[in-house]
């Protein structure tokens, strides 16, 4: 009975606790943003291949049989197509968000942009299409196409911390979590979050990039964690994780090497790290029971610390993107 009641304590806790970026504030109810991107109605209508029935690999195929004339046609009538579908050429989704996304994001690559519910976007720092080593971030709550600021200086953090050799994708593609609520103590939006990261690794894969080594924050490392069985990666990196939603690294059914990091000043290591009844994301990934490989970051400071430059998490976070990280 005294087990029982400490599960049922540890669970209402996580319901206020788990993973966000933005501390102890509560958080408010947010709905997937989810389904084929915005416009497809008008390109449907105008004849084009579906693109909720093509792979990623099918609408790169696609693309490779129209001449480069025709794919600027159709990247200039329907932008907000070919802007997110993943499998395009990379350099005419740059031009196509460029034009949905007009000044927003002035002078960046910008690789998928929605603007619905709180806006998603995918920015690229570097030369993804000739980078040996490409990386992607994947951010917990309260990031969106409005606040993009704390998910673009770790991109560039890490850019920096190779020497500029890699490629780095600030991955915000998903309906974050708003705060600590509800959202964050469950999967509901990790879950949609998931089907659209493995969409666009397998999209990387079609253009010919780089196999990712994809890091993974907070709330991120659920999404990552439901998405890891299906990702294209080499790495699967999670600091300040919750859980992943398995037991172990091997539950996660993944090829990809697994890292765990958390500061000691991580206010993180206070959420109870079990899954009962929905609320929770289970094991914590660095214990050692997990199996993940353990990276130092004791010179990280708090939640939000792990690619400050300097820091050995990020020199770390570095050399796994390069490949030399044993």
């Amino acid at each position: 009975m005294r087990r029982f009641t400490r599960t049922l304590v540890a669970a209402a806790l996580a319901a206020t606790v788990v993973a966000g970026t933005a501390g102890w504030a509560s958080g408010s109810s947010q709905q997937p943003v989810t389904g084929a991107p915005v416009g497809t109605d008008a390109w449907r209508a105008a004849g084009l291949p579906d693109p909720e029935r093509m792979t990623s690999g099918q609408t790169a195929a696609y693309f490779r049989s129209l001449s480069p004339q025709r794919q600027r046609e159709l990247a200039a009538a329907h932008p907000t197509v070919v802007g997110n579908l993943d499998g395009a050429p990379l350099a005419l989704r740059y031009a196509a968000n460029a034009r949905s996304a007009g000044a927003r994001f002035a002078g960046q690559q910008v690789l998928a942009y929605d603007p619905r519910g709180r806006g998603q976007a995918v920015l690229v720092f570097g030369d993804l299409a000739r980078a040996a080593h490409v990386a992607v971030i994947v951010p917990g709550s309260d990031i969106d196409a409005g606040n993009l600021g704390p998910l673009s200086r770790k991109a560039d953090a890490l850019l920096a911390a190779t020497g500029g050799r890699t490629a780095v994708v600030a991955w915000a593609g998903y309906t974050t979590p708003v705060g600590v609520g509800l959202d964050a103590a469950t999967g509901d939006l990790a879950e949609a979050g998931a089907a659209r990261l493995t969409r666009f690794t397998e999209g990387l894969t079609a253009v010919g990039a780089a196999e990712p080594s994809v890091f993974c924050h907070s709330y991120g490392s659920v999404v990552c964690g439901l998405a890891a069985r299906g990702l294209k990666a080499k790495d699967l990196v999670v600091l300040g994780s919750p859980g992943m939603r398995a037991d172990n690294a091997a539950a996660l059914g993944t090829s990809a090497r697994v890292w765990a990091a958390k500061d000691p000043t991580d206010w993180i290591d206070r959420v109870p790290f079990v899954e009962v009844a929905g609320l929770g994301h289970g094991t914590d990934p660095t214990a050692p029971e997990f199996g993940a490989r353990v990276i130092d970051a004791g010179d990280a400071l708090g939640h939000d610390g792990y690619f400050a430059p300097g820091t050995t998490s990020l020199r770390t976070f570095a050399a796994i993107t390069e490949g030399v990280a044993r």
